[in-house]
């Protein structure tokens, strides 16, 4: 069957190869501005992420009037460490230019369908392909224009490139669902923690006469009335719930710990292997994938204190960008853990915190994705190495956080946990591996689309 299928170079059925720059100022020039600025750290081979997306303003987005990007371009990394990576930008995110880490691949939509290009780009053949090609480069990965152009692409007839597209890209569709699932709840989660440990919206509501005794409120069940005080008191965060405390975060928890880098082969003592954690693999962990977790070796001793274990959190202390400061976290569960067959630690650009309780826990990770959201964890970055490094004994020490009854807590508790179970369920990692195991199959036409079409059903 696949010896039916035609073999061209890509840049004959192109319209448009060619990357982009980054305006005149560099990184620091980002104006802001309707036009979105399309990075290597925005492209990944599953999808496109907005996480750190810059904007230029108009005269920025003129002077690179020759990269506009347009619906339905593959965008492919050409240097660096995210060499080769592949994906579509989201419509969404339009107008938008790409700066000279990023190639706008434009193909003739009758010859090539755009869509079945991204995913033979991102096979797991075509991948080794782009990355030995890339290594060839004298001082950095990169992959030149006419190595792009030179590409040998085969394909059956546009119609079954379409077919094929559409099979991979049903999965895709449904992997971005849940994903979008997943930020629903998040945003549940995170709404619930503002509304009673931030903005005290339950005490105001009784100290308005708001909220009687026996009455129901939209989120505030009349037998959560008792768990809430009736006045304010002074603190050293300024007025809090009577009978609340204020603590330094670091008083949540029972131990902290760097990550670890191991080494990339066993040897006497490196005997133990595990999976780590990168700040770059937060979006996908944290949304039921594995990202790209490496797997490597490191001994029984660091191991011990630096295995994760459900209810921890790992925070990102090092890496960051111009928009986007150190900080983040990842909540580990269950769930995270079974997706790897190794031990799980974080990398050694992350540290592990690990709390007295589940309750604390909970609260802890809450604080956290709030006090990033509103742009908190820039007071605890430092930048002296151009590294920028979470200052995380300060934070640990001068970040405190208010602490409500153990009862309230547990309510809390009760309904925040299993939203973050579920943002980290297992079900995407079963499509994705679906998704993974068609791919070299439909794209190398060792598998049929009329194969896989009736199994795919079920899934619309």
């Amino acid at each position: 069957m696949a010896n039916e299928w035609q073999e061209f170079q890509l840049g004959k059925v192109c319209l448009k190869i060619g990357s982009g720059a980054t305006p005149r100022g560099g990184k620091d020039a980002y104006r802001g501005g309707e036009t979105a600025l399309i990075r290597s750290q925005n492209i990944y081979n599953d999808r496109f992420t907005p996480e750190g997306l810059a904007y230029i303003d108009d005269s920025q987005a003129h002077e690179l009037r020759n990269v506009i990007v347009e619906k339905n371009d593959v965008l492919l990394n050409i240097t660096g460490d995210s060499v080769a990576r592949c994906c579509q930008v989201n419509p969404d995110f339009l107008p938008a230019r790409v700066n000279q880490h990023v190639a706008i691949i434009r193909t003739q939509s009758d010859v090539l369908d755009s869509r079945f290009l991204r995913y033979v780009l991102v096979s797991p053949s075509m991948q080794d392909h782009l990355l030995a090609l890339a290594s060839a480069g004298a001082t950095r990965n990169a992959l030149t224009k006419t190595m792009i152009e030179t590409l040998d692409i085969k394909a059956p007839l546009i119609d079954e490139q379409r077919a094929i597209a559409h099979i991979l890209g049903t999965l895709d569709d449904k992997i971005e669902l849940n994903r979008k699932q997943n930020e629903t709840l998040g945003a549940i989660a995170n709404t619930l923690f503002k509304a009673w440990f931030v903005d005290f919206e339950p005490v105001r509501a009784k100290i308005d006469g708001r909220w009687q005794r026996g009455q129901s409120l939209p989120g505030l069940p009349a037998q959560l009335y008792d768990l809430f005080p009736e006045r304010f008191v002074e603190s050293e965060l300024g007025k809090i719930p009577e009978g609340w405390e204020c603590l330094p975060f670091g008083s949540l928890l029972d131990s902290t710990i760097g990550g670890d880098w191991g080494k990339d082969a066993p040897d006497d003592d490196h005997t133990e292997v595990i999976s780590i954690i990168r700040g770059t693999d937060f979006p996908d962990v944290s949304s039921g994938g594995i990202g790209n977790v490496p797997t490597r070796y490191t001994t029984a001793k660091k191991l011990a204190p630096r295995r994760l274990h459900a209810g921890d959190i790992v925070l990102e202390i090092s890496g960051g960008s111009p928009t986007q400061p150190t900080g983040r976290a990842i909540f580990i569960s269950e769930a995270t853990l079974e997706r790897f067959s190794n031990a799980v630690v974080c990398a050694s650009f992350c540290r592990r915190f690990h709390p007295k309780s589940a309750e604390l826990g909970v609260l802890a990770f809450m604080h956290l994705q709030d006090l990033y959201a509103a742009g908190g964890t820039w007071e605890y970055q430092n930048q002296s190495t151009g590294i920028a490094n979470f200052q995380t004994t300060r934070f640990l020490e001068s970040e405190m956080v208010t602490i409500p009854s153990a009862a309230l807590l547990g309510v809390f508790t009760a309904q925040v946990q299993p939203l973050l179970e579920k943002m980290s369920s297992n079900e995407n990692l079963g499509l994705i591996n679906l998704r993974d195991s068609l791919l070299p199959k439909l794209i190398s036409g060792e598998l049929r689309v009329s194969d896989v079409e009736r199994s795919l059903e079920d899934l619309a």
